[in-house]
């Protein structure tokens, strides 16, 4: 008989299982909590950027020439470099664009200095903040696979993107108040899928080359959750200058 040993019946050490999913543990919160800092990074040089071009007075003055559409439309620009070229980036080169385009996003947030309150801004953002928290939290733990949700959440996003296009000719009030707290609710819904969806990709890039790049696109991807569930939930509440 062939002398072989089932890797299905081997025993494994209990030292070694445990040390093996320490190690993997030590590497998952490792891999996101470098995620957080890259998408927290970002925001707050958004931030910065935003307040400093708005309070130099450049913004209402470039916001009133063709100007604002390069301004307004160059941070797509971005994530669609950042997606489609990703692969043949390196991950220096992803990394600076990444901040490129929060510097970018910067200057297109800059308006919201101008429409509203400074007050009803820092109440919004904390807010943001702190759902954001609380939903991405639920993502990392949770044990439900929220792949499902997600498909329902990226239809409702193309539902919502062709709901505001139609109210840029309506104008109606009452449809621009609904915009803004469906897309609350579904950005704050992708916030916890996407949580859930990079946690998943660590053990599919962990110890490759690809596992830098991954990072960035982690980082871009929960930026974009909180820039639009904080931009929606200040034009439902914010107070108008």
């Amino acid at each position: 008989m062939a002398n072989w040993s089932d890797p299905r019946t081997t025993a494994v050490p209990r030292s070694a299982g445990r040390d093996t999913s320490a190690a993997r543990d030590a590497g998952l919160r490792s891999y996101m909590l470098s995620v957080y800092n890259y998408m927290a990074s970002g925001v707050l040089l958004t931030g910065l950027v935003a307040l400093g071009f708005a309070s130099s007075g450049l913004a209402a003055q470039v916001m009133a020439t063709p100007l604002r559409y390069l301004i307004i439309f160059a941070p797509l620009a971005f994530v669609m470099v950042l997606g489609f070229g990703i692969n043949r980036m390196s991950t220096t080169a992803a990394q600076a664009t990444f901040w490129a385009f929060a510097a970018v996003m910067g200057l297109s947030m800059s308006t919201i200095f101008l429409i509203y309150t400074g007050t009803s801004i820092a109440t919004t953002f904390f807010a943001t903040a702190g759902a954001f928290a609380g939903l991405s939290l639920f993502g990392y733990t949770t044990k439900k696979d929220l792949s499902g949700l997600g498909t329902f959440l990226i239809m409702g996003v193309v539902g919502l993107l062709i709901a505001m296009v139609i109210n840029i000719f309506l104008k109606s009030p009452a449809m621009q108040m609904a915009i803004s707290a469906i897309g609350v609710l579904l950005f704050a819904g992708l916030t916890a899928y996407d949580t859930q969806k990079i946690k998943s990709m660590y053990f599919q890039v962990q110890g490759s080359d690809f596992m830098g790049k991954s990072v960035v696109m982690g980082a871009l991807t929960l930026y974009l959750d909180f820039i639009n569930m904080f931009t929606f939930l200040l034009s439902f509440m914010g107070d108008r200058r």
